[in-house]
């Protein structure tokens, strides 16, 4: 089991953290970045276009 006492753990859970943010930040770079150049690689993020008819049957005097 992992113990964290001290001045090398906090050494060592802030470097945790640290490198858990830059990869956060990394992946959110590549989202936004695969979600704009992922049409130039064939990547179709358009919704399918249909029309959906529904009865709607209102009671009521």
């Amino acid at each position: 089991m992992l113990k964290i006492t001290g001045k090398l753990g906090r050494h060592t859970l802030g470097r945790l953290i640290k490198w858990l943010i830059y990869l956060i930040i990394l992946a959110f770079v590549a989202l936004v970045a695969y979600a704009y150049l992922g049409p130039f690689f064939g990547a179709d993020f358009t919704p399918p276009r249909e029309e959906i008819r529904q009865e709607i049957i209102l009671e009521g005097g």
